[in-house]
């Protein structure tokens, strides 16, 4: 008998006794024993605060970035034993797709996020700066700083990769350690991978730490620089959100929780329209994907009640053609339930259900299965079932079986769908398929609310969709309510959720080097060269040029005008100038400006500045009128190593102002400038 490890302070260990015993889903075979039993839960605490937290911070938002890109490349060569495990937990190899292949891109995702949008810093500006004196010798910026505590991710049974993954990915790309507690009735899958993970040596020490097991005495020891992350029963989650140390501390908690998640069929949705055809196959894939055992799957077919026959037909006929049995079988569509307990559930579940709703297909105990026992292995059959009146009803709103279970709730106006779809109480997904905007609009404002994500499928975009139930790293994940009230994923949003938000009030000058982003106001430095002559490692923020003036002429403006055919006329009629509140007569193009500051601040010869690849926050601030004159002040603002690239994104404040300092324009632009390295290779 294999017994699941326990990963302690970078050890594996056993706890004590011989623990439970954890069988395949499909043949009841013991898999694995698990306890956690004896474990020293303060002294892993005291390890991810201690070793893992400071390991990780010293780290660069983009050095973290590149080890969950080299921790995901890791998994997928290597993946094809996570699938071979997966079939025990009555996953087919489409289901362990999303599972597996799922979490990887989950960390492939994170790591371009932490490259490519935050900066190669250890700490991250939220939002612009906030003048708070007349003279502006006195500002605000709010930041975001790691959290000096330890993650604790508790997860569901029914991913037990990707519900680590997702949660693990944005908080290593945070700079917080992690104690990893998987459901344990499919804890061999989560120990494995994470063994493979430790044997890669990518992690720094004491970075992620596992409990295959009971989580002791963990959460007397939290404190406010915790950060809990549970996904699971919203009865487990609620008794945790009480725990004193929790309520106490103060200690972060999200959670997702239980969703009877709807799905709204358009009434323009007919049968014979492309919309009809999808809503059913789109309701099949998620009774049958994992057996149902999603958190996303569609739990109530909310649809027309003119055409409600017509559904309950075709997902009849479609149901019909399921084939269950051994996951590991290419002939079979759907595998078992994670364990024979999971499916005694979900039968009291449909129980429930029948109070208020007809079983109008499956429902039985009895069924053919493709290489396996049904009386053994955790199989249980699609299941559908109709209310005649869900709006007087209450199981179908709050009874959730958590498998290939679902209901047809019948409507009769767009209002009385959107009531459905709130008795849900909260959901993590919805979706709206319908072909007509008009009705995706009011379907979405009037239920938005009671949803953490939901999406819209019509002919033009089924091909490329990822489906009702499919989470992505680039979306937020986690709903309001009955879900849980947590958010997680999201992208750079995910990662926050693990760091301190600060408000920081100083001088610009202080706030540049905390932030190491020069501010308007800050010190200016002659750097004694065109600023375009320095390598990315010489430039320092700061580093300032300031131009010469230029006059700018009606022939300019004329010039210009004729050369890119923008003759609007507040540049060309002084007529039709005066009359804009704006304006006192002709004035200078906007472009003009901007292509005249750069031929007053670019320096022309060969340089270490490799290329200018945009422009941000571009704004025309006071009109430039012919014979007025401006100069431009250019000064190094933010710089940003891309690795081993060759170099560096450095952005720079321009201002533009006019004969009597009034600014005239002011914006960001970015260059892509040469390391020493580089510069000395090719120059």
């Amino acid at each position: 008998m294999n017994k699941l490890g326990n990963l302690v302070q970078d050890r594996w260990t056993h706890g004590d006794g011989d623990g439970r015993v954890l069988t395949s889903a499909v043949t009841g075979e013991p898999v694995a024993a698990i306890t956690s039993d004896g474990l020293d839960f303060k002294a892993m605490l005291d390890y991810a605060r201690s070793v893992g937290g400071p390991n990780l911070r010293k780290l660069t938002f983009h050095e973290r970035g590149d080890m969950l890109k080299a921790l995901a490349q890791h998994l997928n060569e290597i993946k094809a034993e996570f699938y071979a495990l997966s079939s025990a937990t009555g996953a087919t190899r489409r289901d362990s797709w999303p599972d597996i292949d799922g979490g990887i891109s989950t960390m492939f995702v994170f790591s371009s996020k932490g490259r490519r949008e935050m900066p190669n810093d250890q700490v991250y500006l939220d939002g612009n700066v906030e003048q708070l004196s007349r003279n502006g010798t006195f500002v605000g910026q709010h930041i975001y700083t790691p959290k000096l505590g330890a993650a604790i991710h508790i997860n569901a049974f029914n991913f037990p990769c990707w519900g680590m993954l997702e949660k693990l990915a944005p908080t290593l790309l945070a700079g917080v350690p992690a104690i990893v507690k998987p459901a344990s009735s499919t804890a061999y899958l989560t120990e494995l991978m994470v063994r493979r993970m430790v044997e890669s040596g990518i992690l720094p020490s004491g970075s992620v730490q596992l409990i295959c097991g009971g989580v002791g005495d963990l959460f007397d020891h939290l404190d406010c620089q915790d950060t809990i992350a549970f996904t699971g029963s919203k009865h487990t989650a609620e008794k945790l959100q009480q725990h004193p140390r929790v309520i106490s501390e103060s200690v972060a908690f999200t959670a997702e929780t239980d969703s009877l998640n709807m799905s709204i069929l358009g009434p323009d949705a007919t049968p014979g329209t492309p919309e009809f055809d999808l809503y059913i196959q789109e309701v099949r894939n998620e009774m049958v994907a994992k057996a149902g055992q999603k958190c996303t799957a569609i739990r109530r077919i909310i649809a027309p009640a003119g055409i409600a026959g017509d559904v309950v037909k075709a997902l009849s006929a479609a149901l019909g053609e399921v084939r269950i049995g051994n996951p590991a079988s290419a002939d079979v569509d759907m595998g078992a339930l994670a364990s024979q307990g999971q499916r005694d559930e979900v039968r009291e579940r449909v129980a429930d259900l029948s109070a208020e709703a007809e079983v109008v297909f499956g429902g039985n105990d009895t069924f053919d299965v493709v290489d396996a026992d049904s009386r053994i292995g955790a199989f249980f059959m699609p299941t559908l079932l109709m209310c005649e009146k869900p709006l007087t009803s209450t199981a179908v709103h709050s009874v959730e079986a958590f498998g290939p279970v679902s209901t047809v709730l019948p409507y009769g106006s767009l209002d009385e769908a959107v009531e459905l779809a709130k008795l849900g109480e909260g959901s993590l997904a919805g979706s709206i398929i319908t072909n007509d905007n008009n009705v995706a609009r009011e379907l979405v404002l009037g239920t938005a609310a009671y949803h953490g994500r939901m999406i819209v499928i019509n002919r033009h975009c089924a091909a490329e969709s990822t489906g009702h139930g499919s989470p992505l790293a680039h979306l937020v994940h986690g709903g309001p309510g009955r879900a849980g009230g947590g958010e997680e994923m999201g992208g750079v949003r995910g990662v926050l959720h693990y760091m301190q938000r600060t408000a920081i009030q100083g001088s610009p000058e202080t706030l540049s080097r905390i932030g190491h982003r020069w501010i308007r106001g800050a010190d200016e430095r002659d750097p004694g060269v065109h600023p375009f002559r320095k390598t990315f490692e010489q430039l320092e923020l700061g580093d300032t040029f300031r131009s010469k003036s230029r006059n700018v002429t009606l022939d300019d403006i004329n010039h210009f005008a004729e050369f890119t055919g923008d003759t609007f006329y507040a540049h060309m009629d002084e007529a039709a100038a005066a009359k804009n509140p704006f304006f006192e007569g002709r004035v200078a193009h906007g472009y003009l400006i901007v292509s005249f500051a750069a031929g007053l601040f670019v320096d022309p010869d060969f340089g270490p500045v490799l290329a200018n690849y945009g422009v941000d926050n571009l704004r025309f601030l006071t009109p430039l009128n012919y014979d007025d004159t401006m100069a431009v002040r250019l000064t190094c603002k933010q710089k940003t190593l891309r690795g081993d690239s060759g170099y560096g994104e450095v952005r720079w404040d321009a201002e533009v102002t006019n004969q009597n300092d009034e600014i005239v324009a002011q914006y960001d632009v970015l260059t892509m400038v040469a390391t020493d390295a580089h510069w000395a290779s090719v120059r």
